[in-house]
């Protein structure tokens, strides 16, 4: 049941929102426009407010639904809650339906950890946002939530009764949110990172 939870996940991760919404409502392919990445923040720079909170919250529950089935299928093992909202993050960033050309995964991940861990995730969360607000890189600021959770997981817990394993999971994912972000990392440093509200061109 696990690999069958972890399959599913992975076919619901793979399910694009910013593609979806790019076709139905302007018609585009959201990956060939602004930064190029299927996600929430390009969806924002390309299409406005509203399709940008609409793709947020879908693939927030992707990773939420994930982990929920995970647990639901196997009688809440946390290895399996764990691995499914893994798989969904995984889906998010290489779609089998779209020719494996997904997002960073931010907002997946965002459910995953937060469906997890989500005492934890909520105090990191508001970090990352108020970071977000102060220097307007959302890069920055979803790297933060990503490590600041998992570090904060490896420190705390057995105060909150978190299974071990879940340190394991989210190291995982904090490495993966790395990779993903490696370019933005590169211009964070050589201060080119574009920052919220701007227009950017395809990187």
């Amino acid at each position: 049941m696990i690999i069958v939870a972890i399959f599913i996940s992975y076919l619901l991760g793979a399910i694009s929102f910013s593609y979806v919404i790019g076709k139905q409502f302007k018609k585009l392919d959201i990956r060939d426009h602004g930064s190029g990445n299927a996600g929430a923040t390009n969806t924002l720079r390309v299409m406005g407010v509203l399709p940008a909170i609409a793709v947020l919250i879908l693939d927030c529950a992707k990773g939420i639904v994930a982990v929920f089935l995970g647990w639901y299928l196997t009688g809440g093992d946390p290895v399996a809650g764990a691995a499914s909202g893994l798989a969904s993050i995984i889906g998010h960033n290489w779609p089998v339906y779209y020719g494996f050309r997904g997002g960073k995964g931010v907002a997946t991940t965002i459910g995953v950890l937060a469906s997890l861990v989500f005492t934890l995730a909520l105090t990191t969360g508001i970090i990352a946002i108020i970071s977000i607000v102060i220097t307007r890189f959302v890069s920055l600021g979803s790297l933060i939530f990503v490590v600041g959770t998992t570090l904060s997981t490896a420190i705390f817990y057995q105060q909150l009764d978190y299974p071990f394993v879940y340190v394991y999971f989210l190291i995982m994912i904090s490495l993966l949110s790395i990779w993903r972000h490696r370019t933005n990392v590169k211009r964070l440093i050589n201060g080119t990172e574009s920052k919220i509200g701007e227009k950017i061109t395809a990187n």
